[in-house]
């Protein structure tokens, strides 16, 4: 039976059998790029038609990096030995013996992947889970609800869980961020409640809502993220609240690559208004609110929790933190059940 050591040790590193965005769509060019997400050394690719491709980071025959070969529109080519490796993870030629046992061979894991509003996800399964689950597209990032969005991405020296707890905890809004354009007002004491839905749960202030940061959900639907509004000032431009969609995606057990969505519900010319405010007025305000947040979290890796005392308005965060835990001990149970821990 997985002990509480293991399961804290198991979420260094992310959850596993969800998509997690990895990186923004327009860094991936005409070269192999090689970076590591959760704990795992990949290469990402674009063939000749440009779809995207996510396989793991190393030459089946010698074990040296793929992203260091060569881009051949239909497959990389190695650069150590000039070993070709497809689409699939199959090795297609051999130029130093053709005809050896790796010909033919599916050497090389790769990961299922799409890419979604500028971004490139890929599953990260168990060895009992391969095959990925379906993937729910955030209601703000269909093309069919209204919404718009633009993409902010950063990488922060933090625990990837920090990032949700830092989510999950609408009343440092109140506080770290009383000086934004759009936090500045309602109440300094609030009483917050969790309110459960079919994907996870909403964790907000009782009594308030739409005058501050009020309200976070967790939701956990093929893909774990957080989602949350924010009031807008009418100098905010159209499109109502400003609404973030936000994924953490663990690149080792100390940094974390940030994903903020920034959307609002917008169409024809007050998509074109909302979107030339947010460029020329608001990007960069934006940027200096999740500056503050940065500077906050930079630094904080596993283990903070020793040092916490928390109330009431921190119920958000005991409630993610048990469904990780909980979630990281289901999988260890069955991966030690079928013998493959």
């Amino acid at each position: 039976m997985a002990t509480d050591a293991d399961v804290e040790d198991y979420l260094t590193l992310g959850l596993r059998n969800r998509w997690h965005p990895i990186l923004p769509s327009e860094l991936v060019k005409d070269r192999p790029l090689g970076l590591r997400r959760l704990g795992e050394p990949l290469v990402v690719w674009r063939d000749f038609a440009g779809r995207v491709h996510v396989q793991a980071d190393r030459c089946p025959h010698r074990g040296v990096p793929l992203s260091r070969g060569v881009n051949c529109g239909d497959r990389l080519r190695c650069s150590y030995h000039g070993v070709e490796v497809g689409p699939d993870g199959t090795v297609l030629k051999v130029p130093g013996q053709p005809g050896c046992r790796l010909e033919g061979t599916r050497a090389v894991r790769t990961y299922p992947s799409f890419e979604l509003k500028g971004a490139v996800f890929a599953w990260f399964g168990d060895a009992l889970n391969a095959e990925p689950a379906e993937f729910v597209v955030p209601a703000e990032l269909r093309d069919d609800t209204g919404y718009d969005s633009f993409l902010c991405y950063a990488e922060w020296e933090t625990f990837w869980r920090y990032l949700y707890d830092n989510n999950m905890d609408p009343m440092h809004g109140t506080f770290l961020h009383a000086k934004s354009h759009s936090m500045y007002q309602g109440d300094t004491e609030a009483s917050f409640r969790v309110r459960d839905t079919a994907t996870g749960f909403v964790f907000e202030k009782a009594g308030q809502r739409d005058v501050n940061f009020d309200w976070s959900e967790l939701v956990d639907a093929g893909s774990l993220y957080v989602r949350l509004e924010i009031p807008y000032p009418p100098s905010g431009g159209p499109g109502g609240n400003f609404g973030i969609v936000s994924y953490g995606t663990p690149i080792d057990g100390t940094t974390t690559a940030c994903f903020f969505w920034r959307c609002r519900r917008a169409g024809g010319w007050q998509r074109d208004v909302w979107r030339f405010l947010y460029r020329n007025r608001l990007e960069a305000r934006h940027w200096a609110v999740l500056e503050q947040d940065r500077g906050i979290l930079q630094g904080c890796g596993p283990g903070l929790e020793k040092h916490e005392n928390l109330y009431q308005h921190d119920l958000g965060l005991v409630r993610l933190r048990r469904l990780l835990a909980q979630q990281a001990r289901t999988q260890l149970e069955a991966l030690e059940g079928a013998g493959r821990r």
